[in-house]
């Protein structure tokens, strides 16, 4: 795993429901990301935040809500990520909402292609972000990133990476989903999505489902992480606009983030959905900082 890493922040709700997301990046920062990355001997870089269209909260127009705008935003997102890949550093994106994951992942999808590497996404969430404009009718894009990268949006967005679809289903494992609307839940089958829902993780525990989730990945796999922090229960994450109950606990999302730092294969990440409106004291913000921490090989285990 790197050891060079840059922050890029993206300070915007523009494809949420709700308005807060905007202020995730400063939040992080509060909660001392990079002096807590740099404890553990990681060189950070912080380039601070990309800027962009404000939310001008509109309703949906074609089925799409904030579409140009949200297409400002991930082309900047996308450019800045690539940008840090190019220069072979490991870029942890802090959002923001889910939507930007969309510019994100588009540039590690590019970069995996000129290098000839395999990828492989882990989509730690409690919704499956599978939507389409004709499955919901909020139109709010940060319920549709994992569609759009799969080649299911609008063109100005699936196009980001210079190949549609960005991703093949292939490549993604989806971890704690717990709320998938019915005629998403029909799509993610019909595309064959790997989901590993908390049903799984209740019946065969979180390390098995890492284990399985992690499978098959040669040495030089690029894993890209994007962790929305409605991932974990609200009872430890109250921060974010669409609380699920029912999310992994502590321990459970530490046991998560140490086995794939134990792979070694990470090599960038989102932080994403973080709303501090909603928060109490930061603490979300602070379980955020903490589990990246793990992400990059910090453990609550005494082992040789």
């Amino acid at each position: 795993m790197s050891a060079r890493v840059s922050l890029i922040g993206a300070p915007t709700d523009i494809g949420a429901g709700s308005r807060g997301a905007s202020m995730g990046p400063e939040a992080l920062r509060v909660a001392a990301l990079q002096a807590t990355l740099e404890s553990q001997g990681v060189e950070v870089i912080d380039r601070g935040d990309l800027s962009g269209p404000s939310n001008p909260a509109r309703p949906a127009e074609a089925g799409y809500r904030h579409l140009p705008e949200v297409l400002r935003w991930n082309q900047a997102v996308h450019d800045a990520v690539f940008a840090e890949l190019k220069l072979a550093r490991l870029p942890i994106l802090l959002g923001g909402d889910h939507s930007l994951s969309i510019g994100s992942i588009s540039a590690v999808a590019r970069h995996c292609r000129l290098a000839n590497r395999p990828l492989r996404v882990l989509w730690l969430d409690a919704h499956a972000d599978f939507n389409t404009s004709a499955l919901t009718p909020s139109g709010n894009i940060h319920g549709m990133p994992v569609a759009c990268l799969c080649g299911y949006g609008p063109a100005q967005l699936i196009d980001l990476s210079g190949a549609t679809p960005a991703i093949m289903p292939a490549v993604l494992r989806q971890i704690g989903i717990r709320s998938v609307d019915r005629g998403e839940k029909r799509f993610v089958h019909e595309v064959g999505l790997e989901v590993f829902d908390m049903r799984h993780v209740d019946e065969v525990g979180m390390r098995r489902t890492l284990e399985i989730a992690l499978e098959g990945m040669s040495p030089d796999t690029h894993v890209h992480v994007s962790f929305d922090v409605d991932f974990l229960d609200p009872d430890i994450a109250p921060g974010v606009g669409t609380t699920v109950p029912g999310g992994p606990s502590y321990r459970e999302a530490q046991l998560c983030m140490e086995m794939i730092a134990d792979t070694g294969c990470m090599a960038s990440l989102d932080l994403m959905e973080l709303n501090p409106a909603l928060d109490v004291k930061n603490r979300t913000a602070e379980v955020a900082v903490d589990l990246t921490a793990s992400l990059f090989g910090k453990s609550t285990l005494m082992r040789r």
